[in-house]
């Protein structure tokens, strides 16, 4: 029996995201349309080398004896990786940094032939109307205008928890803020990218309802590969995939009820984003134990033999 978009809906739960938001929305966003084959970009978080900056606020990990850098060293490690890009995490940039140093940044990186493929805040949406939420907003539009500022294109942002809310209000609260930043971003020319980063979007349903009631061309999916921890951790990485607007890849997944994480098979997950015609970067997230001075470089080479195999 062919499989209709009417009964798909119904059968993920989709179908009801208009009355279930209270008439947020009439109708759902369509999945991206792309031109052409899948290309994939590589790209390096910032965050893969967490501990080593010289702005980090936690450096636990770093041994004694390591050299601090600054995010230009980075962007020269990128390049120095062969790497098309560089995701710079907003968290180990001066929080008070200024347009003239994110200048610096922007011409830093175009000189060694890098683009800036994203950045990275840490926020939540959850909050109803009120200082909270305002307090939020503000952060997220500061960093879009960061973003714009430096030529990053896109900027992953959080959902959040419930905080004490029904699943549903605090859908509600989540897109109702999506929907004013993404205004707000596109004006820049920045998208924004929610990621399935546990809260309210711990599972596929929930953020692809999420993403489905907004209305928004300048919000999708910043699809972590390593965050789903569910029954089919890949199959629901390929339900977003439709609606990713960066990918951050991970060398490491854990399916529910399994008691430590396990390898990701990096070239099942590069067939499932050709599988869903994604375009765009894919940024390596390291997050494992390994030192990432030593595994960085391994996991670039797999990946990179995994995309241009």
């Amino acid at each position: 029996m062919q499989l209709t978009k009417r009964t798909f809906l119904k059968t993920t739960g989709l179908a009801s995201v208009g009355v279930g938001l209270s008439g947020l929305t009439t109708t759902l966003a369509a999945p991206i349309k792309r031109k052409g084959k899948s290309r994939l970009n590589l790209s390096l978080a910032a965050y893969s080398f967490r501990d080593y900056f010289k702005t980090a606020t936690h450096q636990q990990n770093r041994p004694s004896e390591a050299k601090s850098i600054t995010m230009h060293d980075f962007i020269d490690y990128c390049a120095e990786q062969g790497l098309a890009g560089a995701e710079l995490t907003s968290y180990y940039l001066d929080q008070a940094i200024n347009k003239a140093d994110l200048l610096k940044l922007k011409r830093h990186a175009f000189l060694r032939g890098m683009a800036i493929s994203g950045t990275a805040v840490g926020n939540t949406f959850t909050h109803g109307k009120g200082a909270k939420r305002d307090e939020q907003v503000a952060h997220v539009k500061k960093w879009v205008d960061n973003a714009a500022v430096m030529g990053s294109p896109h900027v992953r942002v959080f959902a959040g928890n419930a905080n004490g809310l029904s699943l549903a209000d605090a859908q509600r609260n989540c897109i109702e803020v999506l929907e004013e930043v993404g205004e707000y971003a596109g004006k820049q020319g920045v998208f924004l990218g929610i990621e399935n980063h546990g809260g309210i979007v711990a599972e596929a349903d929930s953020l692809l309802k999420i993403v489905e009631a907004t209305k928004s061309k300048w919000v999708g999916i910043n699809l972590d590969t390593g965050n789903f921890h569910t029954d089919d951790v890949y199959g629901d990485i390929a339900r977003c995939v439709r609606y990713a607007v960066n990918v951050q890849l991970k060398v490491e997944i854990r399916p529910r009820g399994a008691k430590q994480k396990s390898p990701a098979d990096i070239t099942r997950l590069v067939s499932i984003l050709r599988k869903g015609n994604y375009q765009g970067f894919v940024a390596l997230e390291y997050e494992a134990a390994t030192n990432p001075w030593t595994a960085v470089p391994q996991w670039l080479a797999k990946l990179k033999e995994a995309v241009n195999g």
